[in-house]
């Protein structure tokens, strides 16, 4: 390890351009995109501003900790699908949900009575062509511009990479699951 110096300067210039809705994108094949979502919400919900999350791929009756959490701190949390695809008994069934989930989401977004709504997983559905990736740019452009919208999940299209303020790439290094550790209570449910 190399040791680094502390900085006793300030290593950037404070930006000048307007304040206004962001649109943030958690990607890639490492673990902590919805981790991260969720903690952008929470910090939202902290400072007494009107969030929702939707779901994609999570069951309505879910009750995850991130679920628990949300609830003890009155951050709607939604789930809009019927589980990973193959867990799925109805491919077209699924693709309704998310279709009928997506409608719900586009029209908080377009309502501007949000200051965040969270898209978890929504790029699994816009990937396997469930919902149309024009209609959610458009809706993501269209958007007020106070709304912050976060979307996650693996292999984001690069379109919607393209318009985002801020993108994140999760990179796996090591995970435990690769060493036969199954999921963890409190840490990956």
């Amino acid at each position: 390890m190399e040791i680094t110096p502390v900085p006793t300067e300030k290593p950037y210039e404070n930006p000048q351009g307007e304040r206004r809705g962001l649109l943030i994108v958690n990607t890639g094949d490492g673990k902590g995109k919805s981790t991260a979502a969720f903690g952008l919400a929470f910090r939202a919900i902290g400072r007494d501003k009107a969030v929702k999350i939707y779901q994609f791929m999570k069951v309505p009756s879910a009750r995850f900790g991130e679920h628990r959490s949300a609830e003890r701190l009155g951050l709607p949390v939604e789930g809009l699908g019927d589980g990973f695809s193959w867990k799925s008994k109805d491919l077209e069934q699924s693709a309704q949900l998310a279709r009928d989930g997506w409608a719900k989401a586009k029209a908080d977004i377009l309502s501007g009575d949000l200051f965040l709504v969270v898209l978890d997983e929504v790029t699994y559905p816009i990937t396997f062509g469930w919902l149309a990736l024009d209609e959610v740019l458009e809706t993501l452009r269209q958007r007020p511009k106070h709304v912050h919208v976060c979307l996650t999940g693996r292999g984001c299209p690069e379109e919607i990479v393209a318009i985002a303020d801020t993108v994140t790439e999760m990179r796996a290094i090591k995970h435990a699951f690769d060493a036969g550790i199954p999921a963890q209570r409190g840490i990956e449910d």
